[in-house]
C-alpha cells in the first residue's frame, strides 16, 4: 500500500506564494509518476501538474503554466508544488496522487491519492 500525506496549504493573499509537499510512504515503487490535482467547491477535479520518477518530464495544466513548478526528491519520497503568483481562482483543495510507470501524466489513471490540503487565496 501507498500512503500520501500533503502539507503546506493555507491562506495567502493574491500574488503570494505557497509550497505544497506530498510525502509518500509504503510501497513507493508504485509512486513512479506523481501528480497534483485540485478541486474547488462545486467544480470538477482539475489536473494541475505531474512529474516522472527522473524528474525529466513534467506536465502542467494550462491554468497554472508559468506560475507553478512541480519537483521531487526521491531520497525523501516527497514531491513538491511551488505555487507563485497565486490568484483567487487557485483556491481549492489540492490532492497529491501517485501511479506506476505506465501512468499518463495528465490522464492517469492514478492509483493512490492523499487526503488533500486546502489552499485559499484572498483578493
Amino acid at each position: 500500500q501507498v500512503q500520501l500525506v500533503e502539507s503546506g496549504g493555507g491562506l495567502v493573499q493574491a500574488g503570494g506564494s505557497l509550497r505544497l509537499s506530498c510525502a509518500a510512504s509504503g510501497r513507493t515503487v508504485s509512486t513512479t509518476v506523481m501528480g497534483w490535482f485540485r478541486q474547488a467547491p462545486g467544480k470538477e477535479r482539475e489536473f494541475v501538474a505531474a512529474i516522472t520518477w527522473s524528474g525529466l518530464s513534467t506536465y502542467y495544466g494550462e491554468s497554472v503554466k508559468g506560475r507553478f513548478t512541480i519537483s521531487r526528491d526521491n531520497a525523501k519520497n516527497t514531491v513538491y508544488l511551488q505555487m507563485n503568483s497565486l490568484k483567487p481562482e487557485d483556491t481549492a483543495d489540492y490532492y497529491c496522487a501517485a501511479g506506476p510507470t505506465t501512468t499518463n501524466l495528465q490522464r492517469g489513471p492514478y492509483n493512490h491519492w492523499g487526503q488533500g490540503t486546502q489552499v485559499t487565496v484572498s483578493s
